[in-house]
């Protein structure tokens, strides 16, 4: 629950320096409580993630959140890319069923909690967050495409 918790105030706390920074992720974030954050996200090693991607829930959708570039020098397989600094990505949000879960992840981790935050305050109901990004992921042995 401690590591839940702190993961909860944490994403609370990336609300806010998106806020501050003024991407245009946040024009229009509202505001979650740490029980929302919680209820509809997953943090996943990266052995579990594989596993989940092994026998994913129906409709399930992978973003990377990295940059175009980084995106183009390798990411999981069946991934789209959505620019968490991109000018695009509250636009690229909106258009995302609610009704369908969502894999994220980004290079390290700092990228796709931010995004998970957003989607959660968006409405997306079921994220689970790649732990330690692709960095992670590639360390674990699992395949970039």
């Amino acid at each position: 629950m401690r590591n839940g918790l702190g993961r909860a105030l944490a994403i609370s706390v990336g609300l806010g320096v998106l806020a501050a920074c003024g991407s245009a992720a946040t024009s229009s974030t509202p505001t979650a409580t740490v029980a929302q954050v919680l209820a509809g996200h997953q943090l996943l090693a990266p052995i579990a993630a594989e596993e989940l991607l092994r026998t994913p829930p129906q409709g399930l959708v992978i973003i990377d959140v990295r940059t175009p570039d980084e995106f183009a020098a390798g990411h999981i397989a069946g991934a789209i890319d959505i620019d968490l600094n991109g000018a695009t990505f509250a636009d690229d949000v909106a258009k995302l069923d609610p009704n369908v879960p969502y894999f994220v992840y980004c290079h390290s981790g700092n990228r796709s909690a931010q995004a998970v935050a957003y989607m959660l305050q968006a409405g997306i109901g079921s994220i689970y967050e790649l732990q330690g990004g692709i960095g992670a992921w590639q360390s674990a042995g699992a395949p970039i495409v």
